[in-house]
């Protein structure tokens, strides 16, 4: 069972809110975390750019990456959403079984 974690930056908390609702609500994610008060630097355009946005940590099973990013990029305003995803390389036997429990209803 491949566990990972999804990171994803967005601008407020009502795409926060409204990204973490449908993930939990159609079992793609166990959990949605969220880290207000990210200030984010990236390129765009030639430019330098700054931004305070949020990130949600959003666990997972390797499986829903897929419906995971196409939901994100339906939901997101931003042209390009980071979505990157990361293998969960050890946890708790008992945290991996609640995991895999919230994700496969």
């Amino acid at each position: 069972m491949d566990a990972i974690v999804i990171y994803c930056t967005v601008p407020d908390k009502n795409v926060a809110k409204e990204i973490s609702k449908h993930l939990l609500k159609h079992h793609l994610a166990a959990c949605v975390s969220a880290v207000d008060r990210v200030e984010s630097m990236f390129s765009w355009d030639g430019e330098i750019e700054k931004e305070k946005e949020i990130l949600l940590i959003i666990k997972t099973l390797r499986v829903n990456f897929e419906k995971i990013k196409n939901l994100i990029n339906d939901l997101h305003p931003y042209q390009v959403p980071e979505i990157i995803a990361l293998p969960i390389v050890d946890c708790s036997k008992e945290y991996l079984q609640w995991l895999a429990h919230e994700v496969q209803h």
